[in-house]
């Protein structure tokens, strides 16, 4: 008899797969979101590459990895909204509009941390 809450091979492979599911849809129908992952693809080796120890190469990337998972989160938000209420309303807008600034603080965090860590490295010219 499994203990209550286990998840075995099976529930781990699903999740994985509806996992997999939402990427392709965050892909295939958010420009946003395909931006940011064509970003990621030149900010997360790089990150790793100039950052010095374990915890600036962290420092560097994972804001990335933060906002894309935001990014997939305020647009699951906007489809929930879009279902429910298609017609404007204040609350919806709003709703739809905190999920985009929670996007844009985790790309003003990218911006720091890169800007701090790798800004005085740069030179002088720049």
């Amino acid at each position: 008899m499994a203990a209550e809450g286990f998840r075995g091979p099976r529930q781990l492979w699903n999740a994985f797969r509806w996992s997999m599911k939402g990427l392709r849809a965050g892909w295939r129908h958010e420009a946003s979101f395909r931006f940011e992952v064509c970003l990621g693809v030149l900010v997360i080796p790089l990150g790793l590459y100039l950052g010095q120890g374990a915890l600036e190469k962290l420092a560097l990337v994972l804001p990335m990895f933060l906002v894309l998972s935001a990014e997939l989160l305020n647009s699951a938000i906007e489809a929930v909204v879009d279902k429910v209420s298609p017609e404007f309303h204040e609350l919806a807008g709003r709703a739809k509009d905190m999920g985009s600034a929670a996007v844009f603080v985790l790309l003003v965090l990218m911006g720091l941390s890169w800007v701090l860590i790798v800004g005085p490295r740069l030179p002088a010219a720049f």
